[in-house]
């Protein structure tokens, strides 16, 4: 049977996290800090439970495993393996300079495939910022040197962060997420990450955390970049839903929704649909099933699921293939 599943994510407590996943975002846990929440993840570093109904308990890889790709959607067909990974993000602290390798890089090196992503800010202090490109284009023998001389961020692109911005992050882009940011990441399912410069930072293990600079000089575009921070498109013909396309790619599709009162929206099969409730409250209904989502949760929708209805105030992204 199909329905709507409530997802509870694998935590991450990664040096850089802070608190508010856990006061703001009801993420329940132990730990001191959360920086990652891997909402949507059926990847081995962490696989979201299913929280509710017939199949409560299980992770959302085995019950995919157990009814096929059916339920994932035609355009699923074209991934050998579940293909998104969505977190929510607090970075109390900077983020490592990093770079992601494209998939025929990653496939060859890391044995799984590369990480195109996108971010969505959902939050951030004032005067927040980013890193994203290079504010002009270097050789590749000045980004050796810079890495070497501790003088890479003179070169790298910073820019100011305001709630609502949107950065596509092709395989190759230079990035880092700035300290006070919490954003919402959707991916490819990898965690291939190659850190080119950590301000020093040690580990839990009292060491300086590992860089992987040769591997990052195979795969950086040492260049600015060439898309903007604003949505796609605004999308206003749904009654009680302002929506805005927020990025499209072969691998993913990103809408944000504001949702005031009642709408209809609808799951085919082309594609399973996946909610994360970014603030306030809403009720989703499908068939006979109910779901009271508050902010920080995740709801999977399988393809096929049909005609559903949320109600309510509140902001949510809507992820599809």
């Amino acid at each position: 049977m199909l329905y709507p599943m409530l997802l509870e994510a694998p935590l991450k407590d990664y040096l850089w996290g802070g608190t508010r996943l856990k006061t703001k975002y009801g993420k329940k846990t132990e730990l001191n800090k959360v920086a990652e929440s891997w909402e949507l993840s059926c990847h081995k570093d962490g696989k979201s439970i299913i929280a509710n109904g017939e199949a409560a308990g299980q992770t959302l890889e085995s019950w995919l495993d157990k009814q096929g790709k059916s339920v994932l959607g035609t355009r699923a067909e074209a991934f050998p393996y579940f293909p998104l990974l969505i977190k929510l993000i607090d970075a109390k602290g900077n983020l490592s300079v990093q770079v992601h390798p494209d998939n025929d890089y990653a496939m060859r090196v890391e044995g799984e495939y590369g990480k195109t992503e996108m971010w969505y800010i959902v939050e951030c202090e004032p005067g927040a910022s980013l890193l994203y490109g290079f504010n002009h284009k270097i050789s590749r023998e000045e980004f050796k040197k810079r890495i070497e001389e501790n003088t890479l961020l003179e070169v790298c692109n910073r820019v100011p962060v305001h709630k609502g911005d949107v950065f596509f992050i092709d395989a190759g882009t230079l990035h880092a997420i700035g300290e006070g940011i919490v954003i919402c990441e959707i991916q490819q399912n990898s965690n291939t990450t190659y850190r080119i410069y950590d301000y020093g930072r040690v580990g839990k293990d009292g060491k300086p955390r590992e860089l992987h600079v040769g591997k990052a000089m195979d795969v950086t575009k040492l260049e600015p970049p060439t898309r903007g921070n604003k949505a796609l498109a605004h999308i206003d013909i749904i009654p009680g839903l302002r929506a805005e396309l927020l990025a499209e790619c072969e691998y993913f599709t990103v809408y944000h929704g504001s949702l005031d009162g009642v709408c209809q929206l609808q799951a085919g099969a082309e594609s399973f649909q996946s909610l994360t409730v970014l603030e306030g409250d809403m009720k989703l209904s499908c068939g006979q099933d109910q779901l009271d989502l508050s902010i920080g949760r995740t709801v999977f929708l399988p393809a096929g699921i049909g005609t559903y209805q949320l109600s309510g105030t509140a902001e949510f992204i809507l992820s599809k293939l």
